[in-house]
């Protein structure tokens, strides 16, 4: 009986899981007229193909470049953060310092700060700094978290000294050992943060919305609301941008979600 309860309540999950999926593909490969037909249909009467290129066909709206755009934001800020983070958490962790925990709190105080009480001195540094529509606009305010800093200052804690003693005792400095031990052995949970990072860089919104004013900078998730703001908006090319955009990161969470798991575990966040 309880498997059989168990069975049901895994396939119920499943489907409200999958139901938002099934839509938007129904959706981004059907024609205008059958999403806003009053009947209902599971399918369309013909699978259109076509809209793929439709989509990225648009003029108005590059939808192509803003997917690269994504992913040379979300690479670059996924592997600076990482070198940021990493380094901070370490020497909190490490480093004796008569303030270390004056640093600590004073970071962990940023993460009550709501972010977008930050966005007009952000985007005023920014302007001032000519990043306007640039790369360098979209990567480098979101290179630091203090969210990120403390994951791995809990989990540099919980690191064997023994390691780290024994790279000291082979004449390595503090960043040898940090680069050739402290890194190679942690790679499950760099990995973590990094998944973490990049979806969140990838779904963002409301900063680049702010800082790519150019349609060449645009992410993917400022291009999909040109497409629901447009004059004319096409429906079927709004609901397959919206597939096409979120099949990385499912993908992405597909394979390493298991790091997510292990990361929390090792940074000391233990229920």
């Amino acid at each position: 009986m309880r498997a059989a309860l168990r069975w049901t309540a895994l396939v119920v999950a499943t489907v409200l899981f999958l139901v938002p999926f099934y839509l938007l593909l129904r959706n981004g490969l059907a024609s205008r007229s059958e999403i806003t037909a009053p009947d209902w249909t599971l399918f369309p009467s013909r699978l259109h193909w076509e809209n793929f290129s439709k989509l990225f066909a648009q003029e108005d709206v590059p939808f192509a470049r803003s997917l690269l755009n994504s992913v040379i934001v979300a690479v670059l800020q996924t592997v600076g953060l990482l070198v940021v983070c990493s380094l901070a958490g370490y020497g909190l962790a490490r480093i004796p310092y008569r303030h270390s925990k004056a640093v600590l709190y004073a970071v962990i105080a940023t993460l009550m700060i709501p972010t977008s009480v930050t966005f007009v001195p952000s985007f005023v540094v920014v302007s001032t700094l000519g990043w306007l529509s640039d790369f360098r606009g979209l990567v480098v305010p979101g290179l630091f978290s203090a969210f990120s800093v403390f994951l791995f200052r809990q989990y540099f804690l919980d690191f064997p000294r023994e390691l780290e003693e024994a790279g000291r005792i082979d004449g390595l400095t503090r960043w040898g050992v940090f680069r050739r031990i402290v890194v190679p052995n942690s790679r499950p949970f760099f990995a973590a943060i990094a998944v973490i990072t990049v979806i969140g860089s990838w779904n963002a919104f409301l900063w680049p919305l702010i800082i790519a004013q150019s349609p060449d900078s645009w992410t993917v998730q400022v291009a999909l609301s040109g497409l629901l703001t447009a004059q004319n908006p096409q429906l079927n090319l709004l609901f397959l941008a919206a597939a096409l955009s979120i099949l990385p990161i499912v993908l992405l969470f597909a394979f390493l979600q298991r790091y997510l798991v292990r990361g929390v575990t090792e940074s000391g966040l233990k229920g």
